[in-house]
């Protein structure tokens, strides 16, 4: 790379104002008058603040008329030294944004008939070009791009170049950069280039699946590609690829189902895979046994290559990811992809920086990176084509993979006039499609008021939000492991349960709801994140293991038989242990996976959440819509410490059964007694050990006497 030498810097901070640093070892840091030279003539600067730094003179000044960005400008001090003027801040002013917005669909490379069009954004470049290789050559040619409008740069190939590789190269500020496509659809082997490949030719063809009726009639189970079958015993031959999700029938070795089988007989309707588009961590190298989960995001539109069979073919990677979509699809599973848009691995060598530096990235009052993420960069959502690159992005996944949905990584990063607008965008494409996102409060540069965050819930229509209330009211804080919730056993947060219960929305005078709608809520004990449920209570719990199975059985049913929309991570049905890990996103593929021996020792356990999955489904008052049909129907009692019920009355409407009636019981005697309401007699679905829609057994007399830590659903 070109090093260039400047005696003093000049940056162009907005279309009328030039930022000058002179250190002190250039003529004291001293000077009266700048010109700009444009087209050969001297234009007079005016001098307008002059600020002493530690190591440098700062001067800003004004010009009176625009200049046209992409052409080389020189600044002349009164030393008669030149320096060229580079682009400073000025990219991110809100009229540069305005100027340079461009709206079309067709960024990155798309194939005509005979013909192959390249398009990029790069307003602030010089001079922009293709760099092109053939396969298995070792030469590449570089093509010059022509500027279009709105800072687009394009170039047009009138030959068939499918399989071909290309990267391109920007020079901004007299630097040339190499960068691939942030819009490639496939990419090479370990990410070195961008592939020209044209998915809508490679089978099969995906659609996503007819949305359910509410977000709140899912049951979404979260795992990774490569958790999924790695294990020796899982029974699939594809271990920690995508089409292992394409073996049907597969099985333990004691003969229960595994794969997409087990997925199908657990009842779940979507799974919520952990990034499968390309990123670092691991290499493309079969050898290569480092794990990771797939956060630090490299191309965001082009299959991870890990995962593939080979990864040295661009168009195989597609053809994989969509066939392993589309068995899912057969077996009426719908397909959630995790996204990662509020960061990327690396800012400084991430092909958005080599595009326009300083654009696509926030930045503090003092022109620093943010990092509400905690991994170096906050990507930049508000800015026009930062937010146009997400959604091009989240249209490209449904009308090519045909997936089902979307769960945004640390969503509380973007702001809600772009997840407002990604709902609406979806909803165009296909209405009802579910997305949810963590809505964290983090520290990154926009107004608190614009964070998609839990705080703005309210603001973001049809966005589910995952709900560290009802995870920590349940569990205990995730960030301190000795802390413990309701199911593990502490008292005196019985309203809290009872606020959770219902969909976090409030349905008690006096009780402050987190969302306006159930829909809002996503309910879950443990994820991919932090320590698994049977992990935490492990270390923090001082019990034999039947009971902490009695207490995670609890949990689970209290996020299965709660308002809203049930999350499940993989391997929670049958107590997922990652041997005391808490933050495994890197630990090595033993401690990941999904141990396929387990599930044979606990079918049991897990035969009773596929009950408790069936009983959800089985009556709309499990799900309710709207908020008002909560507060209609369901009243909550704690009539005792480590004691919640909520009893739905008047629900025939909505299902099979005029009254539900849910005790959930987490204290640890067995002599307490329920009294039941009076009127019919009740039925027991589930008593904490078993689940069955059809009914366990008829209940007589006035009440019940409840077992300890033990969940139970009555009706009648």
């Amino acid at each position: 790379m070109l090093v260039i030498s400047r005696q003093y810097e000049a940056f162009l901070d907005t279309f009328h104002m030039i930022t000058l640093i002179l250190p002190y070892s250039y003529h004291g840091g001293q000077s009266s008058r700048f010109t700009l030279v444009k087209d050969g003539n001297e234009i007079p600067l005016e001098l307008k603040e002059r600020i002493p730094l530690d190591d440098a003179m700062k001067y800003t000044v004004s010009l009176a008329d625009e200049l046209e960005l992409g052409r080389t400008y020189t600044i002349k001090d009164e030393h008669n030294t030149e320096t060229d003027l580079q682009i400073g801040a000025v990219i991110r002013t809100d009229e540069f944004d305005r100027q340079f917005y461009y709206d079309g669909d067709d960024l990155g490379l798309t194939f005509e008939e005979d013909r192959a069009v390249f398009k990029v954004w790069s307003p602030t470049a010089t001079e922009v070009k293709v760099k092109l290789k053939a396969p298995q050559e070792e030469d590449a040619v570089q093509l010059a791009m022509e500027r279009s409008i709105n800072g687009v740069w394009e170039l047009t190939i009138r030959e068939n170049i499918e399989g071909w590789h290309y990267t391109f190269l920007t020079c901004i500020n007299l630097i040339w950069s190499e960068l691939v496509d942030p819009y490639a659809k496939s990419v090479s082997f370990n990410s070195e280039w961008g592939c020209a490949v044209d998915p809508e030719k490679i089978t099969p063809r995906c659609s996503s699946l007819q949305p359910l009726p509410s977000p709140v009639d899912s049951v979404i189970y979260e795992l990774n590609v490569r958790d999924f079958s790695s294990a020796k015993e899982s029974g699939m031959k594809f271990k920690g690829k995508y089409l292992a999700f394409t073996e049907k029938e597969t099985g333990t070795p004691s003969g229960l189902s595994s794969g997409i089988s087990y997925l199908k007989e657990l009842g779940v309707t979507h799974v919520e895979l952990l990034p499968v588009n390309d990123f670092d961590g691991v290499s493309d190298d079969p050898a290569d046994n480092r794990y990771n989960w797939g956060y630090n995001p490299l191309y965001f539109n082009a299959p991870e290559g890990s995962y593939s069979m080979n990864p040295a073919d661009p168009a195989g990677r597609i053809r994989e990811l969509k066939s392993a979509i589309h068995s899912l699809h057969e077996e009426n599973i719908r397909v959630i992809l995790d996204v990662v848009y509020n960061h990327v691995f690396v800012k400084e060598t991430s092909s958005f920086e080599k595009l326009v530096p300083g654009y696509f990235f926030r930045h503090d009052e003092n022109g620093l990176p943010s990092n509400g993420t905690g991994v170096g960069n906050d990507f930049a959502s508000e800015r026009l084509m930062a937010r146009k690159f997400i959604k091009d992005s989240i249209r490209y996944w449904l009308k090519t993979y045909g997936v089902d949905g979307f769960r945004f990584d640390l969503m509380g990063i973007l702001d809600v006039t772009t997840m407002n607008e990604i709902r609406d965008e979806v909803d165009e494409i296909l209405p009802g499609a579910i997305l949810i996102g963590e809505g964290w409060d983090l520290n990154t540069p926009i107004a608190p008021d614009r964070k998609a965050n839990l705080r703005n819930a309210n603001s973001l229509k049809g966005i589910g939000q995952f709900n560290d209330c009802f995870r920590d009211t349940i569990k205990g804080s995730t960030f301190n492991l000795h802390d413990k919730g309701f199911a593990l056993g502490h008292g005196n947060l019985e309203a809290k349960v009872e606020l959770v219960l219902t969909g976090s929305i409030g349905v008690t005078d006096g009780d402050k709801g987190i969302f306006n709608e159930p829909a809002q809520s996503v309910n879950y004990v443990e994820s991919h994140d932090n320590h698994t449920l049977w992990d935490k209570m492990k270390a923090c719990l001082e019990e034999e293991d039947e009971l902490l199975m009695k207490r995670q059985k609890l949990a689970t049913s209290m996020v299965l038989l709660s308002q809203g929309i049930p999350f499940l991570h993989a391997g929670q049905e049958f107590f997922r242990t990652k041997q005391g890990v808490e933050n495994s996103y890197n630990s090595p593929v033993e401690i990941n996976r999904i141990d396929w021996l387990r599930r044979e020792r606990h079918e049991e356990d897990i035969e009773y959440i596929r009950g408790l999955i069936a009983i959800r489904k089985s009556h709309g008052a499990f799900r309710f819509r709207q908020s008002d049909l909560i507060r209609k129907h369901a009243f909550v009692h704690h009539p005792e410490e480590k004691l919640v019920s909520v009893h739905y009355r008047d629900v025939h409407p909505y299902g099979p059964w005029n009254e539900l009636l849910l005790i959930f019981h987490s204290g640890e005697s067995s002599n307490v007694r329920f009294p039941l309401p009076k009127g019919k007699s009740w039925t027991m679905l589930s008593d904490g050990k078993k689940a069955n829609v059809n009914g366990l057994r008829e209940l007589d007399g006035d009440s019940i006497g409840l077992e300890g830590i033990c969940s139970y659903v009555i009706v009648r």
